[in-house]
């Protein structure tokens, strides 16, 4: 977990997530925020009461998300071989509860299904759907280890803002189009993202 602080954005009002999109177009090309985004960071300051300087952290990482998905959208839709990489950490259950089983050679947990309102088992089920190759990670470290094995070109990836920022660079240098779902609510454990934003970007 990169960040030193904890953030709930699960239930912000979606209007909130459409005013980033908008401010994340407009500073697609840019590496300095403006006003716009010191103003969205001091509203959600007042919802979730975190310290000025950590929301401000917390939205210019996620305008930044935003905004490189928006710069490698087209190239993204151009590729084939997809990957979807999820975080275990959300999972519905972690401990035997979960019927995940570990294979250490890909590294990944492969979902046992075991519960229908689980997010990595509805996650999953989409990737799937629609073609992907799904990884359920333990750590980001993996990465590497997955992209080596097989050839993919394009890759979505569930994390948090700060570890989006650690992979982007990382992926474009390797040659991979790639997009990214923020989580909402990160943690060790129990964290969540958006499954609508999941399935609009799949």
């Amino acid at each position: 977990m990169p960040y030193k602080f904890s953030f709930d954005l699960s239930s912000i009002p979606k209007s909130f997530f459409i005013e980033l999109a908008k401010v994340a177009g407009e500073n697609k090309l840019r590496r300095r925020f403006d006003m716009k985004t010191q103003r969205l960071a001091h509203n959600l300051t007042k919802i979730t009461g975190l310290d000025e300087p950590e929301t401000l952290q917390l939205v210019e990482d996620l305008v930044d998300v935003y905004s490189q998905n928006l710069s490698e959208r087209k190239r993204f839709e151009g590729t084939k071989n997809r990957a979807l990489l999820l975080p275990h950490c959300s999972r519905k259950y972690m401990d035997s509860r979960c019927k995940s089983t570990f294979n250490p050679d890909i590294p990944s947990y492969i979902c046992g299904q075991c519960s229908e309102d689980c997010l990595i088992n509805r996650a999953t089920k989409m990737g799937k759907k629609n073609g992907y190759n799904v990884y359920v990670l333990p750590g980001s470290s993996c990465i590497l280890n997955i992209l080596k094995k097989d050839k993919y070109d394009g890759i979505v990836g569930v994390a948090c803002g700060q570890e989006v920022q650690l992979g982007a660079e990382g992926l474009r240098q390797m040659g991979f189009a790639g997009q990214a779902i923020p989580l909402i609510r990160n943690g060790c454990t129990n964290t969540s993202f958006n499954l609508e934003t999941l399935e609009k970007t799949l």
